[in-house]
């Protein structure tokens, strides 16, 4: 177990968003985060990263508690975050982008990085390019790119396929199959074709609780719960 989310509840001003959310994400493995628009999924990630401050429960990474950190202490831990917007610097190229997220710059950097413009070409080849004028699938790239640059075991990826073309969503797909091989993943994703063939595990979030986890083949074959819990045959 690398992270392990004990029955927290966060608010976002007078609204009480999460009612009690629990989760493990085991070390290598897909963990996805699934439910209806607004159920709580992408505020749970805000909760882990301390962006929004749990009021009740637990968050433990590595057998650290983490709900009283504050983001940037999160983030040194080795936790690393792809907001549903991408986050990115449009000023700044590609490049500065990439040294932004850099840590220490060594030879594992190096090969980390080395390793990230096999797997998104793309981001070599406009390497001197301003963040803002790539494309949408580019953005998410570069957005995946930096939170694995920094040598995160965990990362967090808030709706990657989100606005994306089928063809754009594929490589994206394939991307954070490689991308596991290397860190544990949390997700976030509303594409249930995506989520389903990346995913080990899975839980469902409605109205800011988990009601439901298991194998992600279960849910694959199972299209009574997939109706109830996700509007979806």
């Amino acid at each position: 177990m690398l992270l392990k989310v004990e029955h927290i509840e966060t608010y976002i001003e007078q609204y009480h968003i999460l009612q009690g959310v629990s989760i493990v994400a085991k070390k290598g493995e897909v963990t996805v985060l699934l439910g209806r628009n607004g159920a709580g999924k992408t505020t749970t990630l805000r909760s882990i990263m301390g962006l929004n401050s749990a009021a009740k429960g637990k968050i433990i990474f590595k057998e650290k508690e983490i709900q009283n950190l504050p983001t940037y202490e999160i983030a040194k831990l080795g936790i690393g975050y792809v907001p549903e917007n991408q986050g990115i610097f449009a000023d700044l190229t590609v490049e500065e982008n990439m040294k932004v997220a850099i840590r220490k710059q060594d030879g594992e950097t190096m090969k980390r990085l080395d390793w990230i413009l096999e797997l998104f070409p793309d981001l070599k080849k406009f390497w001197k390019k301003a963040g803002g004028t790539l494309s949408g699938g580019q953005k998410q790239m570069l957005s995946i790119s930096r939170a694995f640059i920094g040598n995160n075991e965990l990362m967090l990826i808030d709706e990657p396929s989100k606005g994306l073309a089928p063809i754009v969503v594929e490589s994206v797909m394939n991307a954070i199959q490689e991308l596991k091989k290397e860190a544990t993943i949390i997700l976030v994703e509303q594409n249930f074709m995506m989520a389903s063939n990346i995913g080990d595990y899975f839980y469902i979030v409605d109205d800011g609780r988990t009601v439901l986890d298991g194998e992600m083949d279960l849910l694959k074959q199972d299209e009574i719960l997939r109706k109830k819990y996700l509007g979806i045959a």
